[in-house]
């Protein structure tokens, strides 16, 4: 049964006669005809009444109009519900670095559902390595993490924002070049399985400097926490939006030979909610913008 059908009944009802219908649906008043005719052959009843000149359409005939609407909605629609209509979509699983769930994530996940209250979204929290195998495994729709060194051809990476490695301190450090503080004081490293980590490690390297390890951790929160009590020193992203914690530290500039951290959401191509991640992808960078400003 064609989809057709069920509009020129709809645009029938719309317009109160076959030829109101005919320039709506763009057919002749007697392809408008066949059509009902035709309708009425598959579903074996009558669906107008034809005792006068002019069609109408009889008690049936009203009663089916409600649910061929649904019908045409659910077809016109069903592409929504398979690329992520917010609207269409129940929950949306989102992968996300540690250092963007007490800031990014929630303000940005807020305005989503401010605009779509009954979506559910659950937050995984890990290192960027470890959310991208995950993304490609199917176990999350998307991720918030650092920008790999090879983004492989079946994903889409949509950048959000550059964030810049500073020299993370206690504010009673007096000190302000961070060569110095690093090789005097005690190091908090990011692991090395991260990409911050990673990024740490490469400035360290080309800069020759020698630092004293004390502790590696995974989350930024905890190194935040660790170097609040003047533990230790790190080199991290000066995070875009920032939490109470992370606003009072001290953040001293690596210098000319800063390199940045670029944060940004990936998915498969193929991924099902596409539409949705988009959604999300714009509260980030609005989100973004209006911290910074």
């Amino acid at each position: 049964m064609s989809i057709s059908l069920f509009k020129t009944l709809i645009a029938i009802s719309e317009t109160g006669s076959f030829s109101g219908a005919s320039q709506k649906v763009f057919v002749t008043h007697a392809a408008v005809g066949q059509q009902m005719r035709r309708l009425e052959e598959l579903l074996s009843v009558d669906l107008f009444d034809r005792t006068e000149k002019t069609p109408r359409l009889n008690q049936l005939g009203n009663a089916l109009i409600p649910k061929a609407k649904a019908i045409v909605f659910s077809y016109e629609t069903i592409l929504d519900d398979l690329t992520g209509d917010p609207q269409m979509i129940g929950e949306l699983t989102l992968g996300a670095v540690p250092s963007t769930i007490r800031g990014l994530i929630p303000m940005a996940v807020k305005r989503l559902i401010n605009t779509y209250p009954n979506l559910h979204i659950k937050v995984v929290p890990g290192i960027s390595s470890k959310l991208l195998d995950q993304v490609e495994s199917g176990n999350l729709d998307a991720a918030v993490i650092s920008e790999p060194i090879r983004i492989p051809t079946n994903f889409n990476w949509m950048p959000i924002i550059k964030e810049e490695l500073t020299l993370l301190t206690a504010p009673e450090i007096t000190e302000k070049n961070p060569i110095k503080i690093l090789t005097s004081a005690p190091y908090i490293r990011h692991t090395r399985q991260a990409s911050v980590g990673q990024l740490a490690d490469e400035w360290l390297s080309i800069n020759n400097v020698i630092v004293k390890d004390s502790m590696e951790m995974e989350s930024l929160e905890n190194i935040a926490s660790m170097v609040a009590h003047n533990l230790g020193v790190s080199i991290v992203p000066n995070i875009c939006v920032p939490d109470d914690l992370f606003r009072s530290l001290q953040k001293i500039s690596l210098g000319d030979n800063s390199i940045y951290r670029s944060l940004g959401i990936i998915m498969r191509n193929d991924c099902s909610k596409v539409k949705l991640v988009q959604r999300l992808y714009d509260q980030f960078c609005e989100t973004t913008i209006k911290n910074i400003s």
